[in-house]
């Protein structure tokens, strides 16, 4: 797959494919109202990352597509695309493994069970 038919909610760093969908089936807006179209799978990537993100179904969305992103971006960490990043503050985890803490601090202890969440999609 050649750049070209990347969905434009693909970051450029992230290098996984769009998925099998439509490259238009959801729209993510940002905070402030910017948004992008794109694939399920960078959609919910980028809604991940994104703080006060929300996501719209296109008119030609798959039926629950805007649901099935909006769920899969809560087990998603933010920036996914960097692999190699500290994963121990509560910014840079996912809801889901947020949610899971119960050390209630705001940088993870390394026993923390936040820190054992499945890897990222």
């Amino acid at each position: 797959m050649t750049d070209t038919a990347r969905c434009a909610a693909n970051h450029p760093d992230d290098k996984t494919p769009c998925d099998d969908g439509p490259r238009d089936a959801v729209t993510v807006l940002d905070a402030e109202g910017a948004g992008a179209t794109g694939c399920e799978h960078h959609s919910a990537r980028l809604l991940a990352s994104l703080d006060g993100g929300r996501v719209y179904p296109s008119p030609n969305a798959p039926e629950s597509a805007a649901i099935r992103v909006h769920k899969a971006a809560g087990f998603i960490d933010p920036f996914p695309w960097h692999d190699n990043a500290p994963r121990r503050r509560v910014d840079q985890l996912s809801a889901a493994a947020n949610s899971r803490c119960t050390c209630g601090r705001t940088v993870h202890s390394l026993d923390c069970p936040s820190l054992k969440h499945a890897p990222t999609a």
